[in-house]
């Protein structure tokens, strides 16, 4: 036990802190403002550390670190680390949100139809919130809505106040043309009723507060891509892939096109990556691999992971319970939860890039 007599201050404290880097942002916790509320008691330091996202990926670590500082000062006695988090905004400062309460939106597309796009984006939506986000899922696919069925939502939106409620299901707000028109009966719509459908699921929706609304984008370069881009400013976009080269042909397409718009690409995920064996455990690249990450490379964007080809995931895409829902602690949940930690990452730094003043929270 140290010596008591010596007296530690905040300053002291401070500055041990400032021995800590964020590994995304590459500046010091204290100068980041992410340390809030030391206070100090004969020896006891308590203090609260506010990250960008509460899905951080080093979020332990980080935790652990800045205790073991803390203790290693004289006179410090014992150390309580309370770790919360505030995400961040494009738009710097809440006033200034282009839908009120949403900090972040960032669509998820791909350059063809057949990658698993919907699957990914719905386990995403499920993974952040899991983490500790609020996270709204807005289904863009006017033509072919499957949001509905992947979520398991059997009911309709509520009206109130002339604004449309999102139905919930799994901690998540979810709107989808899917809810409005049932059955097998198509939607036949030329662009300018498009461009109407998705300013009302954007403004006249009751979001409320959101860290992260994400939008499954129907496949290709058409038209609810470029409303979006028109309507309000995205954080980013997600490409999702499978591996060979025809999709990756469609993905380069897509990554093009979000840049083209000047819309930051947070980064690209491989879906049906590989496949292993539930019985011999051996592993197959039925589509071959890698593809995606040598995209990312080529292109500049980072890679955010690798999904692979499983029958469960497929299974709780058609029965309404996502891998996340129905075994969270799988490994296919997991792989999922760390694909989600790497978005939010690539959203924190694209905000701290962004920001007009060093960041604090």
């Amino acid at each position: 036990m140290e010596d008591q007599s010596v007296t530690v201050t905040e300053s002291q404290v401070l500055n041990a802190l400032r021995t800590i880097k964020d590994p995304d942002l590459h500046r010091d916790i204290v100068t980041l403002g992410f340390v809030q509320d030391v206070k100090i008691c004969a020896g006891q330091v308590a203090f609260k550390i506010v990250l960008t996202t509460p899905a951080c990926p080093v979020r332990d670590k980080m935790r652990d670190e800045a205790r073991n500082v803390v203790q290693a000062l004289p006179g410090v006695t014992s150390v309580d680390v309370q770790m919360d988090a505030k995400v961040g905004t494009t738009m710097g400062i809440p006033e200034k949100l282009a839908i009120p309460g949403i900090r972040n939106i960032l669509v998820v597309g791909s350059g063809k139809g057949g990658v698993g796009k919907s699957t990914v984006t719905a386990n995403l939506a499920i993974s952040l919130a899991r983490l500790g986000a609020k996270v709204g899922l807005m289904d863009g696919d006017i033509y072919g809505p499957n949001i509905p069925l992947m979520m398991g939502i059997t009911e309709q939106p509520m009206i109130h106040h002339e604004r449309v409620l999102p139905v919930v299901k799994h901690d998540i707000k979810v709107i989808s043309m899917g809810f409005f028109n049932r059955g097998d009966t198509p939607v036949i719509w030329r662009g300018p009723m498009l461009h109407s459908a998705i300013q009302q699921f954007l403004k006249q929706v009751e979001w409320g507060e959101l860290d992260y609304l994400l939008v499954d984008l129907p496949p290709g370069t058409g038209d609810v891509q470029l409303t979006l881009v028109q309507s309000v400013p995205l954080t980013g976009a997600v490409v999702v892939s499978t591996p060979q080269d025809v999709a990756l042909q469609d993905a380069r397409k897509a990554i093009m096109m979000f840049k083209q718009m000047k819309v930051e690409v947070l980064g690209i995920v491989e879906n049906m990556s590989y496949f292993s064996c539930p019985h011999c455990h051996q592993r197959t690249d039925i589509f071959s691999h890698g593809g995606a990450r040598k995209a990312s490379e080529k292109f500049s964007v980072p890679f955010l992971g690798e999904i692979p080809l499983d029958l469960a995931i497929r299974e709780g895409g058609d029965t309404g319970q996502p891998i996340t829902v129905l075994q969270p602690d799988s490994d296919l949940a997991k792989i999922f939860s760390g694909v989600a930690e790497q978005l939010a990452a690539q959203i924190s730094i694209s905000n701290f890039k962004q920001a007009p003043v060093p960041m604090t929270v």
